[in-house]
């Protein structure tokens, strides 16, 4: 066995204005991070609308399609750009995912990451929003459902804002759990303790700037870890976002990059108990280029320990 990864240069042609955090420049540094790593690498394919549509209404799809210029940038909101780039950008993300899953699901890898953008898990049921445009994660657990006829999956969110998406999304969704640290407060500025789901299928951790190491790793072992494994998924989602990371200009949480390899060989350890290891991570947030590098580093190679 083997962990995937999957990329592709597609990702590379969502491009954002200059001064942009969510740039081009961070697939350079996720590249950076991989480089030399015996990892099962592996194009992104295109995306299904009919996957996208498990999600999103088709007039939203619809809508996304008709924003993407034919030159410059269009600006959906004051944080979420496109350009001609991104519709093909957006499909990889979603391709990639869902392939990823078929991999696991199917028995050729035990674990994949996906480190492809634009991010996800912001995109709500009708609004593009927080650099996000289809909610990725969302999207792939609903295929893991739907397509390949799983009971139950879970998502686990350590990217440093609410998933405000997933949790939209997936709101309404008894199959899937989703749980998610988060700084408090923070954009978007949901994610509160008392979102609990339409079902009692969300769980919300907010951390208070500063806490570190020390209150994230309690808040994973007494409070999230122990309820993603009472819900006994049969696959795993990670929406991998290293903005927590301590030089990240647009948080405060101040993990380190051991912190990462940390809580990510905790969601594999409740994974190798539950679910037989099946973990599939998707790239989210983080925008300092050295702690992205490095955190996804340390994210990769506890996968790939754990995909032995």
């Amino acid at each position: 066995m083997a962990t995937a990864y999957y990329w592709h240069d597609d990702c590379r042609r969502h491009v954002t204005p200059q001064g942009h955090p969510e740039r081009v420049a961070r697939l350079g540094a996720v590249a950076d991070a991989l480089q030399g790593l015996a990892l099962d690498r592996r194009a992104a394919p295109v995306g299904e609308i009919a996957d996208i549509a498990r999600v999103h209404p088709q007039r939203y799809i619809d809508t996304i399609r008709a924003a993407i210029p034919e030159t410059g940038s269009c600006a959906l909101d004051g944080d979420t750009h496109v350009s001609p780039g991104s519709w093909d950008a957006a499909l990889r993300a979603v391709g990639g995912i869902c392939a990823a899953v078929d991999a696991v699901l199917g028995g050729a890898v035990r674990n994949a990451f996906v480190g492809c953008r634009p991010p996800g898990h912001h995109a709500e049921t009708e609004r593009a929003m927080g650099f996000c445009l289809f909610g990725n994660v969302s999207i792939a657990a609903k295929n893991a459902l739907d397509h390949h006829g799983l009971a139950r999956v879970a998502i686990v969110d350590f990217d440093v804002h609410h998933g405000n998406g997933t949790q939209d999304l997936l709101w309404d969704e008894p199959r899937a759990f989703f749980a998610s640290s988060h700084q408090m407060p923070l954009y978007p500025g949901t994610g509160a303790p008392s979102q609990t789901g339409g079902h009692g299928n969300v769980l919300n951790v907010p951390l208070g700037p500063n806490s570190g190491s020390r209150a994230m790793r309690a808040a994973y072992e007494r409070t999230i870890l122990p309820a993603v494994e009472s819900f006994d998924p049969d696959l795993i989602l990670i929406s991998a976002g290293f903005d927590a990371h301590e030089r990240d200009p647009l948080a405060q949480l101040n993990w380190t990059t051991e912190d990462f390899a940390w809580v990510t060989g905790a969601i594999c350890d409740v994974a190798d108990r539950v679910c037989g290891g099946k973990v599939v991570s998707t790239l989210e947030g983080g925008y300092d280029l050295e702690g992205l590098r490095d955190g996804v580093a340390a994210h990769v190679k506890v996968l790939m320990e754990h995909g032995a």
